[in-house]
């Protein structure tokens, strides 16, 4: 992860360790991701909002949830503009877009230019690096 953002929630590995999921922790701290078309988002169809898995932080609204076909949960756009950061990933021999929550830095997955329309981007997550929120517990700010 760039090392040039500064986070709004830094901890130490060991602490990430303690507070998340042996799985979390590989795919939010360790950039991995996990098997296609057998995590927990992918076929998963609620109103509400996808968190970060590690922060809280609000990433992605379930009304930019679509079907892509890839396996993994995809999303047409962030909640904001200001909920993720993102990196180059040139790891395995390619170079990918890689998107990490702006608050914490944890590893989301990558956003790819194959997308439906009009904005024609696929952001591309892991199960394991968000959680859900449902809509009924979810209070907006008044003014």
């Amino acid at each position: 992860m760039s090392n040039i953002h500064p986070f709004r929630v830094a901890r130490s590995e060991e602490e990430w360790q303690r507070i998340l999921s042996p799985e979390a922790y590989r795919v939010l701290r360790q950039r991995g991701t996990e098997p296609p078309f057998t995590n927990a988002y992918y076929h998963f169809a609620r109103e509400g909002v996808y968190v970060c898995g590690a922060c809280g932080a609000a990433l992605f609204s379930s009304n930019s949830k679509y079907e892509s076909g890839s396996g993994w949960p995809s999303f047409t756009a962030p909640l904001s503009p200001q909920a993720l950061h993102e990196d180059i990933d040139s790891r395995f021999g390619m170079m990918r877009r890689e998107i990490n929550c702006a608050n914490c830095g944890g590893h989301i997955g990558h956003v790819f230019t194959d997308g439906p329309e009009p904005l024609g981007l696929r952001y591309c997550t892991n199960s394991a690096a968000l959680m859900f929120k449902p809509l009924s517990t979810i209070t907006l700010g008044m003014g």
